[in-house]
């Protein structure tokens, strides 16, 4: 079973149990991994993160019921596992537009689909790595504010001028990081450049000790780099068994080339 079945699988779970609470554990397992790889994986296929998938599911199958069925605020918003008629009356008319008691039979409404990926076959690569310890690290680094949609051009533009400021003083850059808004690591914020050394200004960032995933990348082009993050995430991580932690992906260059760092348990 490929990746595009499991998501298709775990997205018509959550139809089938939309006005009950849903177990990201139970997704995980039928993905294989843990939550936050399975939160992870499906957000890089379908570009939405979980929690507002089911929310928006959630909210496109209640205007439904109040068209078809004419049913009360209040038993729709329990429905939906929401806390009150106030927070889903807001959510509500976030979503379409319109609060939903002034909803009539004419009422035109947003009808969010469930997601169905189409059941490719993957022709997966090799992909070589390594497990390797590190200890706890202490670095020093400066950031720029992006996100997924431009990250790839805002990171490399970013290291070219940080490494033409300190390499003089501080010597060429050695790693690289990626943080994101929230634990999962969806929607990343910033693209950090560190150094081992204390450099003024720097933020200083501690690494946690860990096992780490390593694969070598003979290249340091952001193109190469983001293919080989793009090819673990979406073909080599579901069909391995490795759990990742929630650290951030580091990016060590050496020797001309690229080490990609992936945290596991």
């Amino acid at each position: 079973m490929n990746v595009y079945q499991r998501i298709n699988e775990i997205t018509e779970y959550i139809d089938n149990h939309l006005e009950e609470k849903i177990d990201y554990n139970i997704l995980a397992r039928m993905m294989g991994v843990n939550s936050y790889t399975m939160q992870r994986i499906f957000s890089l296929l379908t570009n939405i993160t979980l929690s507002d998938y089911i929310r928006k599911r959630r909210l496109s199958c209640a205007g439904y019921d109040f068209i078809s069925n004419n049913e009360k605020i209040v038993d729709v918003a329990i429905k939906y596992q929401y806390d009150s008629a106030t927070a889903f009356s807001r959510a509500f008319a976030t979503f379409h537009g319109i609060n939903p008691s002034k909803i009539t039979s004419t009422t035109t409404l947003k009808n969010f689909p469930r997601i169905i990926l189409n059941e490719i076959d993957t022709s997966t690569e090799n992909m070589e790595y390594k497990i390797i310890e590190l200890p706890e690290m202490t670095m020093y680094g400066i950031g720029v504010a992006t996100d997924n949609a431009h990250i790839k051009e805002d990171a490399p533009d970013f290291f070219m001028k940080m490494e033409e400021k300190y390499k003089k003083e501080y010597g060429p850059i050695p790693y690289a990081l990626i943080s994101y808004k929230e634990e999962e690591h969806i929607h990343c914020n910033y693209y950090y450049i560190l150094y081992e050394q204390e450099i003024p200004t720097f933020k200083r960032i501690t690494i946690p000790t860990s096992k780490w995933l390593a694969f070598r990348i003979p290249s340091q082009e952001a193109e190469d780099i983001h293919a080989i993050s793009q090819q673990f995430y979406l073909e080599f991580l579901p069909s391995c068994k490795y759990s990742l932690k929630s650290i951030p992906e580091l990016e060590y260059y050496h020797d001309d080339i690229t080490d990609f760092l992936v945290a596991i348990e």
